[in-house]
């Protein structure tokens, strides 16, 4: 049946000769009968392949105007695969209709949100993360608060979404939840997600996103100091979970392990590295990407203190609920006489800053082991300690005055 669908992209050239722009089409064929409709697409003419149906070259202009294409033909299949699942009669212009959005004319932003929640909850463990889908059940929810607030309505049309919108959305977040610029971006950034799927099916005009740009706060992370890390690794717990908090949050502050990396860690993760020792393979949850970590002495006494650990899933270590865990660990805290915001996730950047780059460990083996995509992801997460700049400062000085002896 597939062989009955055809998907072609091509331009209409201006009547005016001197034009060096043309509009991208869409045709749809099916069962040899055609359908035609706009992308409302500007591309250059000499860089229109005719040939591939896409614009040659590797700028962005021509990577973006691609990604739209593919995402557009991947909608028209997603159309025509739904009617085949469905028994239902299929045509070119009725595809083009479905994708037009004529037979959802009314389509507003709330119902867009629960429709791709739905679709997203069915892939969660497969595409998605269960933290990834409440964090788009959470941005629906303040765009819902945000909507009755501001117009008074339930929910508002698509098509009406527009730069203006999207800043009194922002005023919003910032005022009315009293969210930090980098949090009420984060929420914004999964709104935009389903404003760029209104827009590929054809549902609003222009992309209110296009050329809009709100620039992430660069912060100073938190983490713990030797002193710190010493107080909490010698601190004596009566209570169980107390101690069974601590250690998991320190075999993350010596491995540099996300709470849910750590949380879905089995004995099938450690395997013999090519220097015979010990190390953790795993994919990160967040970006799929491997984390190589070689195990160091206080991570690999921890293992072994719950080696017998009786867990029907096989996990390595005893860790609790994100929230009950983050919750203990600000007791932990108290206990300790630390006066920082102890979170789970602190760990991390104490691997990265405390344990690995004040210790002389290059900046590219930190990155590979947290498992980061680029050199810049790491650098955010990185703070070199004035103690290193100390100490690196002294061995250069060590160095001057040996070679200003040798010369006398």
């Amino acid at each position: 049946m597939q062989n009955l669908l055809s998907i072609l992209f091509f331009i209409k050239k201006s009547k005016d000769k001197s034009a060096n722009q043309a509009i991208v089409y869409l045709r749809i064929t099916y069962d040899g009968k055609r359908s035609e409709v706009s992308t409302l697409r500007k591309v250059s003419l000499s860089k229109w392949n005719s040939k591939a149906n896409k614009v040659g070259g590797s700028s962005i202009e021509a990577k973006q105007v691609n990604r739209n294409l593919d995402i557009i033909k991947n909608r028209i299949y997603e159309i025509y695969q739904k009617y085949l699942d469905n028994e239902e009669d299929i045509s070119a212009v009725k595809i083009k209709d479905e994708f037009l959005g004529n037979n959802n004319i009314h389509k507003s932003i709330l119902q867009m949100f629960e429709e791709h929640n739905t679709r997203m909850e069915k892939l969660v463990g497969k595409d998605y993360s269960f933290r990834t889908l409440q964090r788009y059940k959470t941005t629906k929810k303040h765009l819902a608060a945000f909507i009755s607030s501001s117009f008074k309505l339930k929910d508002y049309p698509v098509k009406e979404i527009n730069t203006k919108f999207i800043n009194a959305f922002i005023y919003y977040l910032k005022t009315e939840l009293d969210l930090s610029h980098n949090s009420a971006l984060k929420y914004l950034s999964y709104f935009k997600k389903i404003v760029r799927i209104a827009y590929a099916n054809g549902w609003v005009e222009k992309d209110p996103f296009y050329n809009f740009k709100l620039k992430v706060q660069v912060i100073d992370r938190e983490f713990l100091t030797k002193e710190e890390i010493i107080k909490i690794m010698e601190k004596e717990f009566s209570i169980p979970r107390m101690e069974q908090v601590r250690d998991v949050f320190l075999f993350s502050c010596y491995t540099g392990l996300a709470y849910i990396d750590v949380f879905k860690l089995t004995a099938d993760d450690i395997i013999k590295g090519i220097d015979g020792n010990k190390w953790i393979k795993t994919k990160r949850t967040k970006t799929k990407t491997l984390s190589s970590i070689p195990i160091l002495p206080v991570a690999e006494k921890l293992i072994d203190k719950y080696e017998n650990l009786e867990s029907p899933t096989g996990k390595l270590l005893p860790v609790y609920s994100n929230q009950k865990t983050n919750s203990y660990l600000k007791e932990i805290a108290d206990s300790c006489g630390i006066k920082k915001n102890l979170t789970f996730h602190m760990a991390r950047h104490t691997f990265a800053t405390t344990v690995t780059l004040s210790n002389g460990v290059p900046i590219e083996s930190v990155s590979k082991m947290l498992g980061h995509r680029s050199l810049k992801t790491t650098q955010h997460y990185a703070k070199i300690l004035d103690e290193k700049l100390s100490e690196d400062m002294n061995l250069l000085k060590a160095r001057i005055l040996a070679t200003e002896r040798k010369e006398k």
